[in-house]
């Protein structure tokens, strides 16, 4: 998605500076405990651990939380490129549930990016175990870049 071709080190480096400035202003992310494990061109992975509170009614860790981490994981990997992007369309299938105590990690892939427009893969597992859910984003680049301001990039 990138419009300027970089040299890997720099593709790289542009990678890790829209992911601390996202992180930055990412209280969401933090407040449920997630960690960035790695950002790269085009790639995330994000790992969380189910907290008591991140329950629901069955006792299993709730579908909106394996969401909003796979929902992170996307923006991560769509946003590596330092231009500002957001969800056009979100799907998610639920393969298996997760339960308290479990650490969660997120692995998003682009598929397909070209012009304005991205399609992501995520796919969120128990490390070291089953995969419990599936999720593909379409993403919308806007105006601007990951890394200005927070005032600049609304």
């Amino acid at each position: 998605m990138s419009e300027v071709l970089l040299a890997p080190e720099q593709a790289q480096a542009l990678a890790d500076a829209a992911a601390d400035a996202m992180w930055s202003r990412d209280a969401v992310a933090r407040a449920l405990g997630m960690e960035r494990v790695e950002v790269t061109p085009g790639r995330a992975t994000l790992r969380m651990r189910v907290r008591p509170d991140m329950a629901n009614g069955h006792h299993i860790c709730h579908g909106g939380m394996i969401f909003t981490l796979a929902d992170t994981a996307f923006a991560y990997a769509c946003n590596s490129y330092n231009l500002n992007t957001v969800a056009s369309a979100c799907q998610i299938d639920f393969l298996a549930p997760g339960r308290e105590g479990d650490l969660l990690e997120a692995q998003a892939v682009e598929r397909a990016a070209g012009g304005r427009t991205g399609v992501y893969d995520v796919t969120v597992s128990v490390v070291g175990g089953k995969t419990l859910a599936l999720f593909r984003g379409k993403s919308a680049r806007i105006k601007g870049e990951v890394t200005a301001s927070l005032a600049d990039a609304q």
